[in-house]
């Protein structure tokens, strides 16, 4: 990377049709995939160099405007996010306008970690994480009583500012997230389940029971 940087290659936007892009990427089956999903006749190709690939952009005009670089960590990844496709490789990487800046991100990412959630849940004693409930904090005891403290605190600010402190079942009726739009725009990512052969989903968020209490209220 810093033997690209130091030769001040150009990036230059190129437009090829659908059988040159083909031929471009015959030996890349994944990109090929890629390629059929594009919608338009011409497809966009960024060149540097002898470097040619598909790519939407945009670029900085030339690799010399890269002033600092750093490869982080590498990772297995599945084509397209999902499990049933090949694992492929990935690096991930930085680059920062001066050394300075990536002098201060590497520093920043330091102090993070040092009080990385996950870490400190497990160092303290606060909560801990099971395959039976995915993502879902089980809060011991030193972790429900910071967790008490902290909606004490948030009440007490709330209250201050004059709002209204609401609660909403964790799970309503289907219909509801139809009407709200979160289950044209948010479904696969929703949880479901069925009650009494009608169609629930776990609230994604609180605006839509708020509402029905707004609706409530402005009907008394």
């Amino acid at each position: 990377m810093k033997e690209i940087i130091k030769k001040n290659q150009k990036f230059t936007k190129v437009k090829r049709s659908r059988a040159e892009a083909k031929k471009l990427l015959k030996k890349e089956p994944f990109k090929l995939e890629l390629l059929k999903e594009l919608p338009d006749k011409q497809v966009t190709f960024y060149k540097n160099g002898d470097f040619i690939d598909l790519c939407k952009g945009p670029h900085i005009k030339s690799t010399k405007e890269v002033k600092a670089v750093k490869l982080l960590k590498l990772a297995g990844a599945y084509w397209k996010g999902n499990s049933n496709n090949p694992v492929l490789q990935r690096i991930y990487g930085i680059a920062f306008n001066s050394k300075e800046e990536l002098k201060k991100y590497i520093k920043q990412t330091e102090e993070a970690e040092k009080r990385d959630h996950r870490k400190l849940g497990k160092q303290l004693d606060l909560f801990s994480f099971h395959k039976e409930a995915p993502g879902m904090p089980f809060f011991h005891d030193k972790g429900r009583f910071i967790f008490n403290k902290l909606i004490d605190y948030m009440t007490d600010e709330m209250m201050k500012l004059n709002y209204e402190i609401n609660i909403t079942p964790i799970i309503l009726n289907k219909n509801l997230w139809l009407r709200s739009g979160h289950w044209d725009h948010y479904k696969d990512n929703m949880y479901f389940t069925k009650i009494e052969k009608k169609e629930f989903a776990v609230k994604p968020m609180n605006c839509p029971g708020n509402i029905l209490i707004f609706r409530f209220s402005t009907q008394r």
